[in-house]
């Protein structure tokens, strides 16, 4: 197999992929509502008086409505919390709106920042929180919380490192539930803390419920190999069991009910860039669900965890806290929480292998950044890097060619000798490249190798939220959207045709043949809507195996050997 079939087994596999990519984008088509849908309840159900963690949310229980809705608003106004890194609006049980300070919608200047939770009905998106009981009263999130202070708007100050923001219920039963929520700088982490007390006569039980609820987004399409309609949107769980589990939303309904038993893990809701998740504690036994609840907008989507279970004693009290992540995919801030299976919500790839390779991609990647300071050299530092440890095998491939190149006047004429009797010339040409100690095969090694190379590559540059708007020379403001002006493309061509040049073509039929003069065409075009970065990698890549390429060919070609 020489050089040129490599190319076209490599096109090949290149288009498959876009097929794939454009069939999975059909499949991940906006869920309609269905008439299933609304057969599920997303009510939160009262335990019974003595139970043991309940089971998935059962239908019909007035108790407690987890509907995402937009309800009424409560008497008491919400409160206003800014730090250095978000701008929430939250009343006791829900966190309605965020507003993620450092991360502007686009690149404008005057860019509002991204609104990660939300209001409207054709963006809702919520964090709740709240309780269930079988012995008495319980505060939901739907307003049953009041805040403890008259204060409505907090402020980092400077030099400060936290603000506590408190809220309280109190029962007619003597049942006080106290809840604190605690923002620190640079940090995307809400700290959600409940102190029960029971200063009533009987003993009180409950259970605290935390759900994201949320409609689908409308996703922003540019091109076929636009980033974001092939990310991955819908709800995400995990369990010390079963580990990282996913659903879309459109197979909310279809993949059947989910009633998972857990200890620790964590819900998420799943976006482009960014996410939401509340993280239980490590011990805490708790119930996942999912649920479709209808909404002002139509269908939604909810993930919910409930539990742990507290009984509180006559003069006794009990506490609960869980984190709540609010923010973009940062792999340094995901790891730092060390919660086991977090750094998924980098949701990378659906495969884990190539996951995996996604991630040490994305570890070297960030270390040439913290050398360059820059996410596009960077970028080319990795192609290098990647050079040289492949450098034995492509030297061998460049040798090998050099004298496929030098020996092609004696190919030339077994091809007249043979004519038309193709198995005959193949023979001959294998004998030949037995006896000149040819490796026919030694090109095709070094560029499969590239292949997972470039789709994880490709799954990074979508995923990773470092790179969003991050800038590399001159036109290139944003590498993971594509080169406005296709200048990166065009070289690619070039690159390609000269590399084609030095390739050796004899023994290729008249089909092969014009199938390689189209094929710096096709990459070209294919090159033309991928990301910005990941054309820079296979540019840089080209040209320096065109350099190396060249420099094999001029020290082991020598003069065309005759016949």
């Amino acid at each position: 197999m020489n050089q040129t079939r490599v190319f076209l087994i490599l096109a090949w596999l290149m288009v498959a992929t876009l097929l794939w990519m454009e069939w999975g984008k059909e499949q991940a088509a906006p869920p309609a509502p269905a008439a299933a849908a609304a057969a599920v309840d997303a009510s939160v159900p009262a335990p019974a008086a003595v139970p043991a963690v309940p089971a998935a949310p059962a239908a019909g229980a007035p108790a407690a409505t987890a509907s995402a809705a937009p309800t009424a608003p409560a008497a008491a106004a919400p409160v206003v919390v800014t730090t250095d890194v978000l701008r929430v609006v939250l009343d006791g049980g829900e966190l309605r709106q965020a507003d993620l300070l450092k991360y502007p919608r686009t690149h404008d200047p005057d860019s509002p920042p991204v609104r990660l939770f939300a209001q409207d009905p054709a963006n809702y998106f919520v964090a709740q929180s709240g309780w269930v009981s079988g012995s008495g009263p319980a505060p939901t999130h739907q307003g049953s919380f009041r805040a403890e202070a008259a204060q409505r708007e907090y402020a980092l100050a400077d030099g400060a490192r936290e603000i506590t923001v408190p809220f309280v219920w109190t029962g007619p039963n003597g049942v006080t539930i106290r809840r604190t929520y605690t923002f620190r700088r640079n940090d995307y982490v809400v700290q959600v803390r409940d102190e029960v007390v029971n200063r009533g006569a009987a003993p009180w039980q409950g259970y605290v419920y935390r759900q994201l609820t949320r409609v689908p987004r409308e996703l922003v399409r540019k091109g076929p190999t636009s980033a974001e309609q092939y990310s991955f949107q819908g709800a995400a769980w995990y369990s010390s069991g079963d580990k990282y589990e996913k659903r879309k939303y459109e197979d909310f309904a279809d993949d059947g009910p989910l009633n998972k038993q857990v200890t620790g893990g964590w819900i998420a809701m799943l976006q482009h860039h960014f996410f939401a998740a509340w993280i239980p504690g490590a011990n805490d036994h708790s119930t996942f669900s999912l649920a479709t609840p209808q909404g002002a907008g139509g269908t939604q989507y909810l993930i919910r965890e409930l539990g742990p279970g507290v009984t509180v004693a006559p003069g006794a009290t009990a506490s609960t806290q869980a984190r709540l992540w609010v923010g973009p995919k940062l792999v340094k801030a995901i790891e730092a929480e060390n919660v086991p299976g977090l750094d998924r919500a980098v949701d990378f790839s659906s495969f884990s292998i190539m996951a995996a390779i996604a991630g040490w991609l994305f570890s070297v990647l960030a270390w040439i950044h913290r050398l360059t300071g820059n996410w596009g050299w960077a970028i080319v530092g990795l192609v290098l890097l990647i050079k040289l440890v492949m450098y034995p095998l492509s030297a061998a491939q460049y040798k090998s060619m050099a004298k496929m190149r030098k020996f092609q006047p004696r190919i030339q004429q077994l091809k007249e000798r043979y004519g038309d009797d193709r198995q005959k010339f193949q023979m001959a040409m294998m004998e030949l490249y037995k006896k000149e100690k040819i490796n026919p095969v030694g090109g095709c090694l070094p560029i499969l190798v590239q292949m997972p190379v470039f789709l994880a590559l490709y799954w990074m540059l979508s995923e990773s939220v470092e790179l969003r708007h991050a800038p590399w020379i001159g036109w290139i403001t944003d590498l993971t959207a594509r080169d406005p002006y296709f200048v990166l493309p065009v070289i690619n061509v070039a690159i390609m045709w000269f590399t084609q040049k030095l390739n050796p073509t004899t023994g290729l039929d008249p089909m092969q043949a014009k199938m390689m003069q189209w094929m710096p065409i096709v990459f070209g075009v294919m090159f033309a809507f991928f990301p910005a970065g990941l054309v820079l990698y296979w540019v840089t890549n080209g040209a320096l195996g065109l350099l190396q390429q060249w420099w094999m060919i001029k020290r082991y070609s020598e003069a065309p050997a005759k016949g």
